[in-house]
């Protein structure tokens, strides 16, 4: 059976927001190591503040991405349905459950079943885009029906 979008949304907007949240607190953490290294004076204290630098930047990076998938999320239209799979469609197949939104990853939901949520820059997508229950596509030398689309 194909989840709840509404409540698929929510558990991915969970998700990102959980992202968002931790690289956050990583950025803070480690300003306030580069704030704390600018006191002392210490030899190796250049290697430090380069490496954490380089941390530093590597979350900005994370943080980017993940608020650029809450944004790609807001996008979808969670009242609208559609027969032909698109940005914004549930689909399940006889192999997984898809939500074309942002590229998230696997999302648990409360039944204990779980959805990939992919982006319309996701390879699948191009072998799903357009198509409707009933139709297949093939994935991995395998061939896959599609149930249902919501």
């Amino acid at each position: 059976m194909v989840p709840n979008k509404i409540e698929l949304f929510n558990n991915c907007l969970d998700a990102i927001n959980k992202q968002i949240a931790r690289y956050k607190g990583e950025m803070d953490s480690i300003k306030e190591s580069m704030e704390a290294n600018d006191v002392h004076t210490d030899y190796d204290e250049e290697g430090s503040k380069g490496e954490l630098l380089g941390d530093f930047e590597k979350y900005a990076t994370y943080l980017d991405t993940a608020q650029t998938m809450k944004f790609t999320l807001n996008k979808v239209d969670r009242n609208h349905y559609s027969e032909y799979i698109k940005f914004g469609s549930v689909i399940e197949t006889d192999d997984n459950n898809y939500f074309i939104a942002c590229g998230l990853g696997k999302v648990h939901m409360n039944d204990d079943t779980s959805v990939y949520v992919i982006s319309t820059e996701a390879p699948i997508y191009e072998k799903l885009k357009g198509k409707k229950a009933g139709e297949t596509f093939m994935l991995n030398e395998k061939e896959i029906k599609i149930l249902e689309v919501h």
